[in-house]
Protein backbone atom coordinates (compact mmCIF):
# COMPACT_ATOMS: atom_id res chain seq x y z
CA UNK A 1 0.00 0.00 0.00
CA UNK A 2 1.54 3.42 -0.94
CA UNK A 3 0.15 7.07 0.23
CA UNK A 4 1.52 10.20 0.09
CA UNK A 5 -0.68 11.59 2.37
CA UNK A 6 0.72 12.49 5.77
CA UNK A 7 -1.63 10.13 8.16
CA UNK A 8 1.22 7.41 8.30
CA UNK A 9 4.14 9.18 8.41
CA UNK A 10 4.55 8.69 11.92
CA UNK A 11 6.29 6.19 13.81
CA UNK A 12 4.27 3.26 15.95
CA UNK A 13 4.90 4.15 18.89
CA UNK A 14 2.91 6.61 18.30
CA UNK A 15 0.00 4.99 18.30
CA UNK A 16 0.86 2.34 21.00
CA UNK A 17 0.72 5.33 23.23
CA UNK A 18 -2.46 6.36 22.28
CA UNK A 19 -4.18 2.87 22.29
CA UNK A 20 -2.80 2.56 26.09
CA UNK A 21 -4.14 6.33 27.05
CA UNK A 22 -7.29 5.96 25.99
CA UNK A 23 -8.19 2.70 27.24
CA UNK A 24 -6.94 4.58 30.63
CA UNK A 25 -8.82 8.06 30.35
CA UNK A 26 -5.68 9.77 29.90
CA UNK A 27 -5.65 10.89 26.21
CA UNK A 28 -7.72 13.83 26.54
CA UNK A 29 -5.52 15.24 29.29
CA UNK A 30 -4.44 19.16 28.17
CA UNK A 31 -0.73 18.79 27.49
CA UNK A 32 2.17 20.93 26.14
CA UNK A 33 5.00 19.90 23.87
CA UNK A 34 7.98 21.83 22.55
CA UNK A 35 10.51 21.46 20.06
CA UNK A 36 14.19 22.35 21.24
CA UNK A 37 17.68 21.20 20.92
CA UNK A 38 19.87 20.19 23.71
CA UNK A 39 22.96 21.65 21.44
CA UNK A 40 23.97 22.71 18.14
CA UNK A 41 25.85 20.55 15.73
CA UNK A 42 29.67 20.68 15.87
CA UNK A 43 31.13 23.84 14.93
CA UNK A 44 27.81 25.34 14.39
CA UNK A 45 27.36 28.34 16.74
CA UNK A 46 23.73 29.12 15.80
CA UNK A 47 20.82 27.27 14.25
CA UNK A 48 18.41 28.46 11.85
CA UNK A 49 14.16 27.68 12.01
CA UNK A 50 12.95 26.52 9.04
CA UNK A 51 10.23 24.09 7.67
CA UNK A 52 7.39 25.46 9.80
CA UNK A 53 5.38 27.09 7.15
CA UNK A 54 5.45 23.60 5.73
CA UNK A 55 4.63 21.56 8.41
CA UNK A 56 1.70 23.58 9.19
CA UNK A 57 0.97 22.63 5.59
CA UNK A 58 0.91 19.18 5.86
CA UNK A 59 -0.76 19.01 8.96
CA UNK A 60 -4.38 20.12 7.41
CA UNK A 61 -4.04 16.88 5.58
CA UNK A 62 -3.50 14.92 8.16
CA UNK A 63 -6.46 12.55 7.89
CA UNK A 64 -6.47 8.93 8.40
CA UNK A 65 -8.99 7.33 5.43
CA UNK A 66 -11.01 4.18 5.41
CA UNK A 67 -7.74 2.30 3.70
CA UNK A 68 -5.56 3.94 6.36
CA UNK A 69 -7.56 2.94 9.65
CA UNK A 70 -8.05 -0.49 7.85
CA UNK A 71 -4.32 -1.27 7.65
CA UNK A 72 -3.57 -0.22 10.95
CA UNK A 73 -6.63 -1.96 12.19
CA UNK A 74 -5.55 -5.40 9.85
CA UNK A 75 -2.13 -5.43 10.92
CA UNK A 76 -2.27 -5.32 14.81
CA UNK A 77 -1.21 -1.86 15.09
CA UNK A 78 -4.34 -0.69 16.53
CA UNK A 79 -7.44 -1.62 18.57
CA UNK A 80 -10.89 -1.11 17.54
CA UNK A 81 -11.68 2.06 19.87
CA UNK A 82 -8.15 3.63 18.44
CA UNK A 83 -9.43 3.02 14.87
CA UNK A 84 -12.55 4.53 15.39
CA UNK A 85 -10.63 7.91 17.18
CA UNK A 86 -8.28 7.68 14.20
CA UNK A 87 -10.89 8.02 11.57
CA UNK A 88 -12.30 11.21 12.90
CA UNK A 89 -8.74 12.46 13.98
CA UNK A 90 -8.42 16.40 13.46
CA UNK A 91 -5.62 18.46 15.17
CA UNK A 92 -7.86 21.25 17.08
CA UNK A 93 -5.37 22.36 19.39
CA UNK A 94 -2.65 25.42 18.96
CA UNK A 95 0.82 25.76 17.96
CA UNK A 96 3.01 28.70 18.03
CA UNK A 97 6.82 28.85 17.70
CA UNK A 98 9.79 30.52 16.46
CA UNK A 99 9.51 32.97 12.66
CA UNK A 100 10.79 30.94 10.43
CA UNK A 101 14.41 32.32 9.37
CA UNK A 102 14.91 32.80 13.14
CA UNK A 103 18.15 31.46 14.85
CA UNK A 104 17.86 29.36 18.09
CA UNK A 105 20.63 27.88 20.40
CA UNK A 106 20.03 25.27 22.69
CA UNK A 107 16.90 25.08 24.47
CA UNK A 108 15.13 27.70 22.71
CA UNK A 109 11.81 26.70 22.89
CA UNK A 110 11.29 26.98 18.76
CA UNK A 111 7.70 25.08 18.69
CA UNK A 112 5.03 24.58 21.33
CA UNK A 113 2.19 22.41 20.55
CA UNK A 114 -0.48 22.71 22.93
CA UNK A 115 -3.99 19.95 22.68
CA UNK A 116 -4.84 16.95 24.25
CA UNK A 117 -1.94 14.49 24.41
CA UNK A 118 -3.35 12.21 21.95
CA UNK A 119 -3.93 14.94 19.23
CA UNK A 120 -0.65 16.17 20.10
CA UNK A 121 1.75 12.98 20.53
CA UNK A 122 0.72 11.67 16.86
CA UNK A 123 2.16 14.61 15.70
CA UNK A 124 5.69 13.88 17.33
CA UNK A 125 7.35 12.46 13.90
CA UNK A 126 5.93 14.47 11.42
CA UNK A 127 7.28 17.49 13.15
CA UNK A 128 10.31 15.98 13.71
CA UNK A 129 10.79 14.71 10.12
CA UNK A 130 10.16 18.39 8.31
CA UNK A 131 11.77 20.64 11.12
CA UNK A 132 15.27 18.56 11.90
CA UNK A 133 15.63 18.10 8.17
CA UNK A 134 14.87 21.67 6.55
CA UNK A 135 16.47 24.01 9.84
CA UNK A 136 19.60 21.42 9.37
CA UNK A 137 19.79 22.58 5.05
CA UNK A 138 19.31 26.21 6.47
CA UNK A 139 21.30 26.58 8.51
CA UNK A 140 24.51 24.70 6.43
CA UNK A 141 22.89 27.14 3.16
CA UNK A 142 23.07 30.27 5.68
CA UNK A 143 26.86 29.70 6.33
CA UNK A 144 27.29 29.44 2.73
CA UNK A 145 26.20 32.44 1.79
CA UNK A 146 27.96 34.21 4.74
CA UNK A 147 31.27 32.59 3.03
CA UNK A 148 30.14 33.76 -0.42
CA UNK A 149 30.24 37.55 1.07
CA UNK A 150 27.36 39.09 -1.64
CA UNK A 151 27.91 36.66 -4.29
CA UNK A 152 24.93 34.53 -5.66
CA UNK A 153 24.28 30.61 -4.89
CA UNK A 154 23.12 28.23 -6.74
CA UNK A 155 21.43 24.73 -5.12
CA UNK A 156 21.58 22.10 -7.35
CA UNK A 157 22.53 19.06 -5.22
CA UNK A 158 18.70 17.58 -5.99
CA UNK A 159 20.70 14.38 -7.62
CA UNK A 160 21.90 13.84 -4.61
CA UNK A 161 18.79 13.47 -2.03
CA UNK A 162 15.99 11.90 -1.79
CA UNK A 163 13.06 13.37 -4.46
CA UNK A 164 10.98 14.91 -1.98
CA UNK A 165 13.86 15.98 0.06
CA UNK A 166 15.15 18.00 -2.59
CA UNK A 167 12.31 19.80 -2.68
CA UNK A 168 12.11 20.64 0.69
CA UNK A 169 16.10 21.69 0.54
CA UNK A 170 15.57 23.98 -2.53
CA UNK A 171 13.05 25.70 -0.28
CA UNK A 172 15.30 25.61 2.98
CA UNK A 173 17.94 26.92 0.75
CA UNK A 174 16.60 29.70 -0.84
CA UNK A 175 14.95 30.86 2.23
CA UNK A 176 18.83 31.35 3.70
CA UNK A 177 19.59 33.16 1.14
CA UNK A 178 20.51 31.62 -2.10
CA UNK A 179 19.26 32.90 -5.34
CA UNK A 180 18.40 30.62 -7.48
CA UNK A 181 17.45 26.32 -7.82
CA UNK A 182 18.57 24.07 -10.30
CA UNK A 183 14.96 21.79 -8.86
CA UNK A 184 11.73 22.72 -10.93
CA UNK A 185 9.46 21.21 -8.60
CA UNK A 186 10.64 23.74 -5.99
CA UNK A 187 10.10 26.27 -8.61
CA UNK A 188 6.75 25.75 -9.41
CA UNK A 189 5.71 25.08 -5.46
CA UNK A 190 7.26 27.63 -3.95
CA UNK A 191 8.04 30.26 -6.95
CA UNK A 192 12.05 29.84 -6.78
CA UNK A 193 13.99 31.20 -9.45
CA UNK A 194 15.57 28.31 -12.02
CA UNK A 195 18.62 28.05 -13.32
CA UNK A 196 20.69 25.55 -15.32
CA UNK A 197 23.24 24.80 -17.17
CA UNK A 198 24.25 21.88 -19.37
CA UNK A 199 26.17 18.46 -18.13
CA UNK A 200 29.37 17.21 -19.79
CA UNK A 201 26.86 14.71 -21.22
CA UNK A 202 25.78 17.58 -23.97
CA UNK A 203 29.44 17.72 -24.77
CA UNK A 204 30.45 14.98 -25.27
CA UNK A 205 27.58 13.89 -27.21
CA UNK A 206 28.33 16.27 -30.62
CA UNK A 207 31.79 15.53 -32.63
CA UNK A 208 33.77 18.45 -31.04
CA UNK A 209 33.21 21.22 -28.44
CA UNK A 210 32.28 24.18 -30.65
CA UNK A 211 29.48 22.28 -31.83
CA UNK A 212 28.15 21.75 -28.83
CA UNK A 213 28.30 25.20 -27.61
CA UNK A 214 26.56 26.30 -30.86
CA UNK A 215 23.68 23.83 -30.45
CA UNK A 216 23.45 25.36 -26.62
CA UNK A 217 23.85 28.78 -28.18
CA UNK A 218 21.14 28.71 -31.02
CA UNK A 219 18.92 26.83 -28.73
CA UNK A 220 19.26 29.92 -25.56
CA UNK A 221 20.99 32.61 -27.06
CA UNK A 222 23.86 34.31 -25.49
CA UNK A 223 22.29 34.74 -22.17
CA UNK A 224 23.25 30.72 -21.49
CA UNK A 225 25.99 29.28 -19.02
CA UNK A 226 28.08 27.12 -21.25
CA UNK A 227 30.46 24.28 -19.40
CA UNK A 228 33.67 24.56 -20.51
CA UNK A 229 35.41 22.10 -18.61
CA UNK A 230 35.07 18.73 -20.59
CA UNK A 231 38.45 18.81 -22.25
CA UNK A 232 40.98 21.42 -21.56
CA UNK A 233 39.59 24.78 -19.93
CA UNK A 234 41.76 27.44 -21.29
CA UNK A 235 40.38 26.02 -25.07
CA UNK A 236 37.10 25.60 -23.93
CA UNK A 237 36.75 29.33 -23.33
CA UNK A 238 38.12 30.30 -26.61
CA UNK A 239 35.75 27.74 -27.90
CA UNK A 240 32.87 29.28 -26.10
CA UNK A 241 34.16 32.94 -26.88
CA UNK A 242 34.63 32.43 -30.43
CA UNK A 243 31.10 30.59 -30.78
CA UNK A 244 29.26 33.32 -28.81
CA UNK A 245 31.02 36.31 -28.60
CA UNK A 246 32.05 38.77 -26.17
CA UNK A 247 28.37 38.79 -24.92
CA UNK A 248 28.13 35.47 -23.78
CA UNK A 249 26.30 35.45 -20.30
CA UNK A 250 28.36 32.67 -18.48
CA UNK A 251 31.14 30.11 -18.22
CA UNK A 252 30.93 27.48 -15.42
CA UNK A 253 34.09 25.61 -14.64
CA UNK A 254 32.70 22.37 -12.49
CA UNK A 255 36.25 20.44 -11.37
CA UNK A 256 39.88 21.32 -10.69
CA UNK A 257 41.73 24.00 -8.38
CA UNK A 258 38.97 26.02 -8.62
CA UNK A 259 41.03 29.37 -7.44
CA UNK A 260 43.95 28.95 -9.74
CA UNK A 261 41.30 27.87 -12.76
CA UNK A 262 39.15 31.18 -12.14
CA UNK A 263 42.10 33.38 -11.88
CA UNK A 264 43.41 32.35 -15.47
CA UNK A 265 39.99 32.26 -16.32
CA UNK A 266 39.05 35.65 -15.67
CA UNK A 267 42.66 36.79 -17.15
CA UNK A 268 41.73 34.76 -20.56
CA UNK A 269 38.33 36.15 -21.08
CA UNK A 270 39.52 39.77 -20.36
CA UNK A 271 42.30 39.33 -22.97
CA UNK A 272 39.19 37.65 -25.47
CA UNK A 273 37.45 40.72 -24.81
CA UNK A 274 34.86 39.21 -22.63
CA UNK A 275 34.95 41.10 -19.98
CA UNK A 276 31.21 40.72 -18.99
CA UNK A 277 30.99 37.26 -18.86
CA UNK A 278 30.68 35.56 -15.22
CA UNK A 279 32.62 32.91 -14.13
CA UNK A 280 30.17 30.04 -12.38
CA UNK A 281 32.44 27.38 -10.19
CA UNK A 282 30.74 23.98 -8.84
CA UNK A 283 32.20 20.97 -7.44
CA UNK A 284 31.58 19.40 -4.47
CA UNK A 285 31.52 23.68 -2.59
CA UNK A 286 30.49 23.86 0.79
CA UNK A 287 30.86 26.75 3.48
CA UNK A 288 34.74 26.34 3.66
CA UNK A 289 35.41 26.04 -0.23
CA UNK A 290 33.37 29.11 -0.69
CA UNK A 291 34.97 30.85 1.86
CA UNK A 292 38.50 30.00 0.25
CA UNK A 293 37.56 31.22 -2.72
CA UNK A 294 36.48 35.03 -1.55
CA UNK A 295 39.27 36.96 -3.01
CA UNK A 296 39.09 34.68 -6.88
CA UNK A 297 37.07 36.09 -9.37
CA UNK A 298 34.11 34.20 -9.14
CA UNK A 299 30.58 35.31 -9.35
CA UNK A 300 28.50 32.91 -9.07
CA UNK A 301 28.67 29.59 -7.19
CA UNK A 302 26.53 26.45 -7.39
CA UNK A 303 26.31 24.04 -4.16
CA UNK A 304 24.96 20.48 -4.72
CA UNK A 305 25.63 17.75 -2.18
CA UNK A 306 26.77 19.35 0.77
CA UNK A 307 23.76 22.07 0.84
CA UNK A 308 21.60 19.00 0.61
CA UNK A 309 23.14 17.30 3.38
CA UNK A 310 23.58 19.95 5.93
CA UNK A 311 26.97 20.23 5.03
CA UNK A 312 28.37 17.70 7.38
CA UNK A 313 24.92 18.27 9.66
CA UNK A 314 22.12 16.41 7.90
CA UNK A 315 19.85 16.58 11.50
CA UNK A 316 19.24 19.44 13.34
CA UNK A 317 18.76 17.67 16.10
CA UNK A 318 15.60 18.27 17.08
CA UNK A 319 13.69 16.94 19.90
CA UNK A 320 9.76 16.96 20.88
CA UNK A 321 9.63 16.63 24.99
CA UNK A 322 5.88 16.64 26.50
CA UNK A 323 6.95 19.82 29.40
CA UNK A 324 3.25 20.24 31.00
CA UNK A 325 -0.03 18.00 31.81
CA UNK A 326 -2.86 20.13 33.29
CA UNK A 327 -0.81 22.71 34.09
CA UNK A 328 1.70 21.11 35.90
CA UNK A 329 5.05 20.86 35.03
CA UNK A 330 6.45 17.71 34.14
CA UNK A 331 10.28 17.39 33.66
CA UNK A 332 12.43 14.19 32.28
CA UNK A 333 15.54 14.07 35.08
CA UNK A 334 17.66 11.36 33.24
CA UNK A 335 21.30 12.19 33.10
CA UNK A 336 21.96 12.50 29.57
CA UNK A 337 18.71 13.68 28.29
CA UNK A 338 17.30 15.97 31.31
CA UNK A 339 14.06 18.41 30.24
CA UNK A 340 13.19 21.83 31.86
CA UNK A 341 9.21 21.53 32.32
CA UNK A 342 6.64 24.12 32.21
CA UNK A 343 5.88 25.98 28.73
CA UNK A 344 8.47 28.46 27.87
CA UNK A 345 8.45 32.14 26.39
CA UNK A 346 11.54 33.45 24.81
CA UNK A 347 12.99 36.83 24.34
CA UNK A 348 15.94 38.25 22.39
CA UNK A 349 17.92 40.92 23.97
CA UNK A 350 19.45 43.18 22.24
CA UNK A 351 21.83 46.54 22.58
CA UNK A 352 20.36 49.88 21.62
CA UNK A 353 22.17 49.90 18.40
CA UNK A 354 19.93 46.77 17.84
CA UNK A 355 22.64 43.83 18.05
CA UNK A 356 21.73 40.94 19.99
CA UNK A 357 23.25 40.08 22.96
CA UNK A 358 21.22 36.89 24.44
CA UNK A 359 18.21 35.09 24.90
CA UNK A 360 15.96 35.11 27.58
CA UNK A 361 13.51 31.74 28.38
CA UNK A 362 11.04 31.91 31.58
CA UNK A 363 9.05 28.28 31.88
CA UNK A 364 5.80 28.75 33.07
CA UNK A 365 5.98 32.79 32.81
CA UNK A 366 6.97 36.08 31.36
CA UNK A 367 10.09 37.50 31.17
CA UNK A 368 10.58 40.61 32.68
CA UNK A 369 9.96 43.27 29.82
CA UNK A 370 13.43 45.17 28.72
CA UNK A 371 14.11 48.13 26.08
CA UNK A 372 14.59 46.45 22.89
CA UNK A 373 13.51 43.06 23.75
CA UNK A 374 11.87 41.00 20.86
CA UNK A 375 9.36 38.08 21.51
CA UNK A 376 10.50 35.37 19.61
CA UNK A 377 7.04 33.15 19.49
CA UNK A 378 4.37 34.14 17.05
CA UNK A 379 0.68 31.56 16.60
CA UNK A 380 0.92 29.27 13.75
CA UNK A 381 -2.15 27.40 14.44
CA UNK A 382 -5.07 28.31 17.01
CA UNK A 383 -8.22 26.05 17.92
CA UNK A 384 -7.11 24.07 14.53
CA UNK A 385 -6.99 26.51 12.26
CA UNK A 386 -3.57 27.56 10.99
CA UNK A 387 -3.07 31.35 11.54
CA UNK A 388 -1.59 33.63 8.79
CA UNK A 389 1.35 31.77 7.69
CA UNK A 390 4.60 33.85 6.63
CA UNK A 391 5.79 33.73 2.85
CA UNK A 392 9.20 32.67 1.93
CA UNK A 393 9.90 35.89 0.94
CA UNK A 394 9.24 37.41 4.42
CA UNK A 395 10.81 34.50 6.23
CA UNK A 396 14.05 34.90 3.66
CA UNK A 397 14.10 38.40 4.90
CA UNK A 398 13.83 37.73 8.81
CA UNK A 399 16.78 35.57 8.69
CA UNK A 400 18.65 38.10 6.62
CA UNK A 401 17.92 40.40 9.66
CA UNK A 402 18.71 38.25 12.19
CA UNK A 403 21.57 37.32 10.33
CA UNK A 404 22.80 41.31 10.61
CA UNK A 405 22.02 41.57 14.16
CA UNK A 406 24.09 39.16 15.99
CA UNK A 407 27.55 40.39 16.80
CA UNK A 408 29.88 39.70 13.55
CA UNK A 409 32.04 36.43 15.96
CA UNK A 410 29.01 34.43 15.46
CA UNK A 411 28.98 34.31 12.30
CA UNK A 412 33.03 32.79 11.71
CA UNK A 413 32.40 29.31 10.26
CA UNK A 414 35.26 28.11 13.22
CA UNK A 415 34.27 26.38 15.76
CA UNK A 416 32.75 28.21 19.06
CA UNK A 417 29.96 28.75 21.16
CA UNK A 418 26.77 29.50 20.68
CA UNK A 419 26.87 33.04 19.02
CA UNK A 420 24.45 34.27 21.85
CA UNK A 421 24.03 33.12 25.40
CA UNK A 422 20.65 31.87 26.54
CA UNK A 423 19.40 31.90 30.15
CA UNK A 424 16.87 29.70 31.74
CA UNK A 425 14.80 31.20 34.45
CA UNK A 426 12.54 28.85 36.40
CA UNK A 427 14.62 25.83 35.38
Amino acid sequence: MHSSRPALLTDHYELTMISAALRDGTADRTCVFEVFTRRLPAGRRYGVVAGTTRLVELLQDLRFDETEVAFLRDTGVVDEATATWLSTYRFSGDIDGYAEGELYFPGSPILTVTGTFAECVLLETLTLSVLNHDSAIAAAAARMVTAARGRTLIEMGSRRAHEEAAVAAARASYLAGFGFTSNLAAGARYGIPTAGTAAHAFTLLHDDEPAAFASQVAAQGRSTTLLVDTYDIAQGIRNAIAVAGPELRAVRIDSGDLAVLAQHSRELLDSLGATETKIIVSGDLDEYAIAALAAEPVDMYGAGTAVVTGSGAPTAGLVYKLVEVEGRSVVKRSERKATVGGRKTAVRRHKPSGTATEEIIVSQGTPDPQPNDRPLQRPYVSAGKPVRLPTLTESREHLRQCLISIPWEGLKLSAGDPTLPVTVVGA
